[in-house]
């Protein structure tokens, strides 16, 4: 019938029992302006039904069961005026499917069984603060949902609770996010070695014990903590003495690292793999990160084990108020004597026989 009259530009049906209109219903009335279709079930109703007619400009749906109002956001009637709704069963209207309707100026929705609560914000909003298009008797809007809010009107309903529930959210999400971010980025830039050093400092600690309670002796009579300047020294003047003629075993960075193992392990292994540990004590070796690691691991061990498994060796004269910046240093000389190097002078034998003294405490290496 519609395909005869092409020139329709008016078109109105009711109590038509169908399980949904064909979207080629109107392909040969590209004229039409006025659609009612009322007393209907068109719950499953399908945009392409108005792509042939974007001429439409009164739109009249009512008592249509229509559940939601989706199906605007993909048709395309720039020139719709007039829309009617009444009688549905519309209960939350996003407010931007009106977007998509530029010329609307009248808006029929009564008896609608619409739900108050933030899901319907921004459609309360959008009725009270828009100039172009008319909602006949939006005041009488009555709610049906929830049961609390039944019989009030939906214009009534608080959306600034919902405002500020969105915006306290937002705000608080951004801020956790931005803190994490600024503190990870601190983490990784700041403090992930002192990370992984507590890391290889607490799997030292479990080794140590299990060791212990093992009964496996140590691989090195001394492990020698000093800093890469002051190694012809430990060639010259150490090793001589404390190997060739004193017979310990040593440990020493260049010789007995274990070549492609990060040096943080080397040093836990160096310093719990060792009876003692030997401090060769210069400026320079203040100033080294690594140096400060293996004193700060050997201190922490010595704490651990409450034994005499630290020996400090001066190879400068140190004042006092140069050593202040040095917390784990000046602590460590009030508890504990040292030998110093410069004070040996000629006696050189004598300071050899202290530090011989100071390895026999608890034994050798076998």
């Amino acid at each position: 019938m519609l395909q005869s009259m092409k020139h329709l530009e008016e078109f109105t049906a009711e109590n038509v029992y169908i399980s949904a209109l064909d979207p080629e219903t109107f392909q040969f009335n590209p004229q039409l302006k006025s659609l009612t279709i009322g007393q209907t079930d068109l719950s499953d109703l399908l945009p392409e039904l108005f792509e042939p007619i974007p001429n439409l400009q009164v739109l009249d749906l009512s008592e249509s069961q229509i559940k939601s109002l989706e199906f605007l956001t993909q048709v395309n009637l720039p020139a719709l005026r007039c829309l009617k709704l009444r009688d549905n069963e519309i209960t939350v209207i996003n407010e931007t499917i009106f977007q998509s309707l530029p010329a609307l100026t009248h808006l029929d929705l009564e008896n609608n069984p619409f739900t108050c609560d933030c899901s319907n914000a921004g459609f309360i909003q959008w009725v009270r603060s828009n100039n172009q298009t008319q909602v006949v008797n939006g005041h009488q809007y009555t709610c049906s949902f929830p049961v609390a809010e039944q019989g009030s009107k939906l214009l009534d309903f608080d959306i600034q609770s919902c405002w500020m529930d969105v915006s306290f959210l937002c705000f608080i999400s951004s801020s956790c996010i931005t803190l994490v971010t600024l503190l990870t980025s601190f983490i990784y830039h700041f403090l992930r070695s002192q990370i992984a050093y507590t890391f290889h400092l607490f799997l030292a600690f479990l080794y140590e014990s299990r060791r212990r309670k093992k009964g496996a002796p140590h691989q090195y009579d001394a492990f020698i903590s000093y800093n890469i300047h002051d190694e012809a020294w430990i060639c010259r003047e150490m090793l001589p003495v404390l190997e060739g003629e004193q017979g310990w075993k040593l440990c020493l960075h260049h010789r007995d690292f274990q070549p492609g193992k990060p040096i943080i392990e080397n040093i836990t292994d160096a310093i719990y793999g060792s009876r003692k540990t030997i401090c060769v004590i210069t400026r320079r070796y203040l100033q080294s990160e690594w140096c400060s690691r293996e004193i700060q691991m050997a201190s922490f061990r010595l704490l651990d084990e409450q034994k005499d498994v630290l020996i400090l060796i001066f190879l400068e004269d140190i004042p006092a108020h140069q050593l202040s910046p040095y917390y784990r240093m000046r602590k460590l000389l009030k508890k504990r004597s040292y030998l110093s190097w410069p004070q040996a002078g000629q006696h050189t034998g004598v300071f050899w026989q202290n530090v011989r003294r100071a390895l026999e405490a608890g034994g050798r290496c076998h």
